[in-house]
């Protein structure tokens, strides 16, 4: 059974580090379930008052009320109210608290394991995730694609984040239920800083990266770096399991982040590095169209592995898998080679599309400067002609990015589409003409090796129908996810569809319709 009806409002305060600011408040109301959207209450629901960017939950109090709440947790004084309001510091702290405790700390009785980064991150749960089924174990993963859970495997969103705690919590609960005793989950710097996954335990925590990306909420690198660090500094919170707690951080001693992880995360740790400067490291790395081929090594241990993935920064995302499960769990070297060698591709990433054209098209995530960057280098070694590039950076995000990410391009790939990718309510206009305006400063020449196409099917629809025998098509950004965001609306969209049905009409053969966007009327400026 998930989640207990019988719980009290007084009894899911009990046993978590909320701190209540208003003593007396603690009733012992039934609860029956939590919510943070007032619109999504049901009668006998305990109210969480979140405080977002935009919209303060505390201005909808009386709707979830009306709703049939039993009872409201907020951060700010509130007059009198027919039921108990229980004022806190931090709701969002207090929601991830109080979710664990009404599904029963379901963590506490999983081996957690956390994965954060800027990029690499859902490759490396994906790894993680096989390496523990190949050694038996029974084992769910959490990711920005899906939650999976046995044989069930769950959407988790259109877009790119960690689930809100109640999710994450419930999820993690259906995996006890279900008998699973190894959980992977990814983890945001949205999420940790949000405290999405705060009352999760981990066991073990795993970097791969922390690059440029997220200043729009950030702000700085040192605060997104500090967001990402609370992955390692909460290991030390981790309660005292019958599993027992291998408290474990996993750092990439190649990365930039390694000295400020290494002296925040006091716990054991383990470091990989494509050097032989690290406890885990790469050997004789050999990169071929068909995957990578290396030796992983360690203190007591040489593998040789294969995995179809490509590019070196999958033999790092390996290394930390490796690193996380070999060391960190005692699972023997060939079981990992073994689970590594059974992962064939992960959905968006690096996703070849082959309609039988004779150049290459591929689909990638790839959405911040460094991910981008690695890439387009890893691309160039796959490709015998030129690479078509097509791209866009997001509305309402970091807008660095936007010179950042068309600068790499202008230096690696050979043409750059600019193109939409969500851009919500900013002017997609004013996006790419900053985009366009970087290619020029780069040495571009618009209309001859950088295009602005609005509409994001025409790009791929053009990059394609230019491309020539031996070339390499990819098109950034997007990968898996299932929308694109214009105004307030997600429309449906997927690069693969849309790549497919650029290749069926190039080809004349049969293919899905191009799905629709709504700056298809407004993209005529062909190459």
């Amino acid at each position: 059974m998930i989640g207990f009806v019988h719980q009290t409002l007084a009894e899911l305060f009990r046993d978590i580090p909320v701190k209540v600011l208003s003593p007396g408040s603690l009733a012992e109301v039934p609860v029956t379930d939590i919510a943070f959207d007032s619109r999504s209450v049901k009668p006998g629901d305990l109210f969480v008052a979140l405080v977002g960017e935009s919209v303060d939950g505390h201005r909808y109090i009386q709707s979830a009320i009306e709703r049939g709440a039993v009872a409201v947790v907020g951060s700010q004084a509130v007059g009198e109210l027919p039921i108990p309001y229980v004022q806190v510091e931090d709701t969002r702290f207090a929601l991830a608290h109080l979710s664990a405790a009404f599904y029963s700390f379901p963590a506490r009785q999983l081996t957690m394991i956390g994965v954060t980064g800027t990029d690499g991150k859902t490759t490396t749960c994906n790894l993680i995730f096989q390496i523990l089924l190949s050694a038996g174990f029974r084992a769910g993963v959490i990711s920005t694609i899906n939650a999976v859970i046995g044989n069930e495997v769950l959407d988790t969103g259109f877009h790119v984040t960690t689930p809100e705690a109640p999710d994450v919590q419930r999820y993690l609960a259906r995996m006890v239920d279900a008998g699973l005793t190894h959980v992977v989950l990814e983890s945001t710097s949205h999420g940790l800083a949000q405290h999405r996954v705060t009352g999760c335990e981990f066991d073990i925590g795993v970097a791969t990266n922390i690059t440029h990306e997220h200043l729009d909420y950030h702000r700085t690198y040192e605060a997104y770096r500090a967001a990402k660090g609370r992955l390692f500094t909460s290991l030390r919170e981790t309660r005292a399991k019958k599993i027992g707690n291998p408290r474990l951080a996993v750092l990439n001693r190649d990365d930039q982040s390694y000295e400020y992880l290494h002296s925040i995360a006091r716990v054991s740790q383990v470091d990989y590095s494509l050097q032989e400067n690290a406890q885990v490291y790469a050997k004789d790395i050999r990169y071929g169209p068909g995957g990578i081929d290396f030796i992983a090594a360690g203190a007591d241990f040489r593998a040789p592995i294969h995995s179809d993935l490509v590019g070196a920064f999958n033999v790092s995302n390996i290394l930390a898998a490796i690193a996380a499960t070999v060391v960190g769990l005692d699972i023997p070297d060939e079981t990992a080679a073994q689970g590594i060698a059974a992962l064939s591709c992960v959905p968006g990433r690096m996703e070849r599309i082959d309609l039988g054209q004779d150049f290459t098209a591929i689909v990638d995530f790839a959405h911040t400067p460094n991910a981008l960057q690695r890439a387009l280098e890893t691309v160039r070694q796959m490709a015998q002609g030129r690479i078509l590039a097509v791209f866009g950076s997001a509305g309402l995000r970091d807008r660095q990015k936007r010179r950042m990410m068309t600068e790499v391009s202008a230096r690696v790939a050979d043409l750059t589409f600019l193109t939409a990718e969500d851009p919500r309510t900013e002017s997609l206009e004013d996006i790419l003409a900053e985009m366009a305006q970087a290619a020029v400063e780069m040495g571009g020449v618009e209309d001859q090796t950088f295009w602005r196409v609005a509409d994001r099917g025409e790009a791929i629809r053009q990059a394609v129908q230019m491309a020539q025998s031996g070339d390499l098509v990819i098109a950034f950004g997007k990968g898996h996810e299932q929308s694109m965001c214009f105004g307030a609306t997600e429309y449906p969209w997927d690069d693969r569809t849309a790549m497919q049905a650029a290749l069926a009409e190039r080809l004349g053969v049969p293919g899905p319709k191009m799905p629709y966007l709504p700056t298809q009327r407004d993209s005529k400026k062909e190459p």
